[in-house]
């Protein structure tokens, strides 16, 4: 059985947030590489927050014409663009599936996951919970 968070954390504030009746099941996972859907950048999946869990002057800082809602999984990632490698923290609604079959070159990738035959990334045992 799952523990409750403790009132005043991170993970209640979330929750309390949204209220739970509301959250919904990640559709990436751990491992999975994906695009943004407006922006040219991908990325592999390291962590997922249930709800949003950033600042709001963060949330504030996107332009409210393409805003996402703070009700859904965020993802972070290890990004990269055409120039550079970098985290970024996304929106499930503003992502898609990369099926490019492209490694990823940043370079803390290699760090967390080890890449299977068929190229998928998985954590690696010294990373695991």
């Amino acid at each position: 059985m799952a523990s409750k968070p403790r009132p005043g954390s991170r993970r209640s504030k979330a929750l309390s947030d949204v209220g739970m009746s509301k959250m919904r099941v990640a559709k990436y996972k751990i491992g999975q590489v994906v695009k943004h859907r407006l922006y040219p950048f991908r990325g592999v999946v390291f962590d997922i927050d249930p709800v949003f869990n950033n600042t709001e002057e963060w949330w504030q800082s996107i332009p409210a014409e393409i805003r996402p809602h703070k009700d859904q999984p965020f993802y972070h990632l290890f990004a990269e663009n055409e120039d550079t490698e970098y985290v970024a923290y996304v929106s499930e609604q503003n992502l898609l599936p990369d099926t490019s079959g492209t490694p990823i070159r940043h370079p803390d990738v290699a760090e967390v996951f080890e890449q299977d035959d068929s190229g998928s990334y998985r954590p690696r045992n010294n990373q695991m919970h």
